[in-house]
């Protein structure tokens, strides 16, 4: 398994970026290769809420990976915690 916890930027389908820690892994069952884990906006906006799919996160060193947001949970009154389900190999 393979890990990534840092800064991310979340590029959301109408091409807004924002920004935020993410903290991500790979995971291989059944011979089927995955990624996926959490991402956490410095920011939150209705457009963050309601992103669903076609989303993309950018890793430092341009690497980037397709996702999509599985689920959301309130952490606190001003934060967010995402769900994220990765398309595709691994950024990290």
């Amino acid at each position: 398994m393979t890990t990534y916890s840092g800064p991310a930027r979340l590029i959301l389908a109408g091409g807004t970026h924002v920004s935020g820690m993410a903290s991500l892994s790979t995971n291989q069952r059944g011979g089927v290769e995955g990624w996926g884990g959490t991402f956490r906006p410095d920011q939150i906006s209705a457009e963050i809420r309601e992103a669903g799919d076609g989303l993309q996160l950018e890793l430092p060193y341009d690497q980037v990976g397709a996702v999509a947001v599985t689920g959301v949970r309130k952490l606190l009154a001003t934060q967010i915690l995402m769900s994220l389900a990765g398309r595709g190999p691994a950024p990290f």
